[in-house]
């Protein structure tokens, strides 16, 4: 079992991984560019902890053994000691390739790495450290500290020892594990993915309006978010990015991003991060 937790990427995701490791108990060394990320990281994390201690699903000493366990860095060689690191930087595969060929160089030979990408594949990632066999994908998902799965993600190259390790890690965090290939959008997004777009695509054929399109999936599927919110609140551009990546791998029409995502990314209508998306946020 590990005893200490590296994090590459202190922003939402890698925020939510260093938060639910520190919580489990596990010393956790999170490395971003700047000391002001780092602050503002922590200083995320505080706030999530206090607003769990007025809900009273924590108390005061719990907040401090959690916050005592995460250590902030700006310089990578801090997890050469780690057994496991996970990077969660922003999804583009020449920044994450340059992290995983200097970890290569600086973390011992046993560490397992680990990618949280949504979408990229594993052994493209793996294919920049001497190590395939310890690498794999660890897909959390947002919120990390509420959202319970994590697709455990094995390449052709995995062993059954860095996967059963991973697994049980992601056990002893709280979470659900799933096991799961090594193929674009992997379980989750394979599926939910087309199942957003057509309902860009048909709110663009003037089908129904937004609130009506999310009302018939949230009261007559019994999903507890419409799909255009929830495309708001994953971002539109993350789901324009992952949809292109898969329609790259398929070529799939059902992975065909609709017009109005690709001018709505354009325009800068992000969703929930930017204020405006399908729905408008600025009040």
């Amino acid at each position: 079992m590990f005893t200490k937790i590296g994090v590459v990427g202190f922003g939402q995701m890698g925020g939510g991984i260093t938060q639910v490791a520190a919580q489990s108990g596990f010393p956790v060394t999170t490395m971003e560019v700047s000391d002001e990320l780092i602050a503002k990281g922590i200083g995320f994390i505080t706030k999530l902890l206090d607003r769990a201690i007025e809900k009273g699903k924590l108390d005061q000493a719990a907040k401090e053994k959690t916050l005592g366990n995460i250590t902030g860095t700006t310089d990578l060689k801090d997890l050469a000691e780690c057994d496991i690191v996970i990077e969660a930087v922003t999804e583009d595969m020449v920044a994450k390739k340059e992290i995983f060929s200097e970890l290569e160089r600086i973390c011992k030979p046993e560490t397992i790495f680990a990618s949280n990408t949504s979408s990229l594949p594993i052994s493209d990632l793996a294919a920049a450290t001497k190590r395939p066999d310890k690498f794999l994908g660890l897909h959390f998902f947002n919120p990390v500290p509420v959202m319970k799965l994590v697709e455990v993600v094995r390449t052709i190259d995995t062993s059954d020892a860095a996967f059963d390790a991973a697994f049980e890690f992601a056990k002893s965090l709280g979470k659900s594990p799933v096991k799961a290939k090594d193929t674009p959008g992997f379980i989750a997004n394979v599926l939910l993915v087309p199942y957003l777009l057509d309902a860009i695509r048909q709110y663009e054929h003037g089908l129904a309006s937004r609130e009506d399109i999310d009302d018939a999936m949230k009261l007559g599927c019994g999903h507890p978010m419409g799909p255009l919110t929830l495309t708001d609140f994953i971002g539109l551009d993350t789901i324009l990015y992952i949809a292109d990546i898969m329609f790259e791998e398929f070529k799939d029409s059902h992975y065909a991003a609709p017009p109005l995502l690709r001018r709505m990314v354009n325009a800068g209508y992000l969703g929930k991060k930017s204020r405006r998306g399908f729905y408008d946020y600025t009040a």
